[in-house]
């Protein structure tokens, strides 16, 4: 049982330079939770997982709320938060396929000041490379773009994206071989790494295909130089996105003296894109992957029990789709697999939220939930996904 919960667990890596709003858009998301305000929380509570944390969170979130003061950032502090998604008490479970019901998130927030500055001493180097180690579990990982430093080079846009998208390459590569041992490219790394407009309230006229237009405009060639970074790190690098996903976030609207924190952007979207983003993306790769058994064996081993959806027909349709050894690495996989992930990214998802909803069972709402979140997303031209 213990196991199942582990391979649920979704983690999302959050980069961003000083000052570009990681801790006030955690708190916000934490304390949206708690109040019910965060879309889904009607059904489930957000739980931290280490109490002490989680009093810390609420109380930015209550500084910001009631006396419009903003947390202090923890200065080349790195911090995971885990978070536990947990039916709420009293609601009926009629589902006996899925009886562990418990989703994990879990938030690396990477140090902003450590894609500034050069380590000062040699203890803090090796601290940067056991921190970006501990992030190798994510599948999702978020590069904020903040939105007060576009506004203050308005004009000249490209002076800061460059120089974001270049500290994040340089200290990367900087990092890359003490983290591959013996060249040895990863199985196990972010594949999936979304741009993220931070503070998207202080430009209400920027809808999310205007920010990817600035982005590609201004520094395609930084992004494309980013991928090519992050491709040499990870075994089958065509299993690879890189700036094709955006979104807008905004913690709350801020003005003299008052945050209004319930007129948020994008927080809603968080927990679907840690969850679906992978389930949309892992199948597609492994179906048409050509080499590499362990990494196809990893994509499908990661979707299966996320999803707790799949029919095993879709599965031996797929699995005997791949190529010869890596069919042979995914079949042993294939007891973990139920309906096709394939079908969340469809029409089908309503009528499969209506079902589970009827059915009372808990995972699948949840999921299929997280799947219409994300397509209100793009409708409202907050999120835009890329397409396998």
């Amino acid at each position: 049982m213990k196991q199942n919960k582990v391979a649920r667990e979704q983690q999302i890596a959050v980069f961003g330079e000083s000052g570009s709003g990681k801790t006030v858009l955690l708190s916000s998301f934490y304390g949206l939770a708690l109040e019910q305000e965060l879309a889904g929380t009607e059904r489930f509570d957000v739980l931290a997982a280490d109490s002490a944390q989680g009093r810390r969170l609420h109380q930015n979130y209550l500084g910001m709320k009631n006396s419009a003061s903003l947390p202090m950032g923890d200065r080349f502090s790195a911090t995971s938060y885990a978070f536990a998604i947990k039916r709420k008490p009293g609601l009926a479970n009629k589902s006996k396929k899925n009886a562990n019901e418990e989703l994990r998130l879990v938030w690396h927030d990477y140090p902003g000041e450590w894609f500034q500055q050069e380590p000062s001493i040699p203890e803090e180097a090796v601290r940067r490379v056991e921190t970006f180690r501990g992030l190798l579990g994510s599948d999702v990982a978020m590069v904020l773009v903040d939105g007060q430093r576009l506004l203050d080079h308005a004009g000249e846009e490209d002076r800061y994206l460059k120089s974001l998208l270049t500290n994040i390459s340089t200290q990367l590569l900087k990092l890359r071989d003490d983290l591959l041992v013996d060249d040895e490219r990863l199985v196990r790394f972010p594949r999936i790494w979304l741009m993220a407009l931070s503070k998207a309230d202080l430009l209400p006229e920027t809808d999310v295909t205007m920010f990817r237009d600035l982005l590609v405009e201004k520094v395609g060639k930084e992004l494309n130089n980013l991928q090519e970074v992050l491709s040499t790190f990870v075994e089958a690098p065509e299993a690879l996105s890189v700036g094709e996903d955006f979104v807008l976030l905004s913690s709350a609207q801020f003005e003299p003296e008052k945050i209004e924190v319930t007129k948020r952007v994008g927080l809603d979207l968080v927990l679907p894109i840690a969850a679906m983003l992978p389930i949309s993306r892992y199948l597609p790769w492994a179906q048409t992957m050509k080499k590499s058994a362990e990494v196809a064996k990893h994509l499908i081993g990661t979707v299966a029990p996320v999803s707790g959806l799949l029919s095993s027909a879709k599965v031996v349709a797929l699995i005997g789709r791949l190529p010869a050894p890596i069919a042979l690495a995914a079949t042993a996989m294939s007891p973990l697999l139920g309906k096709s992930a394939v079908e969340f990214a469809t029409s089908k998802v309503d009528d499969l939220h209506v079902q589970a909803t009827e059915n009372h069972d808990f995972l699948t709402e949840t999921l299929t939930g997280f799947q219409m979140e994300l397509n209100r997303g793009e409708d409202e031209k907050v999120l835009l996904r890329g397409r396998v």
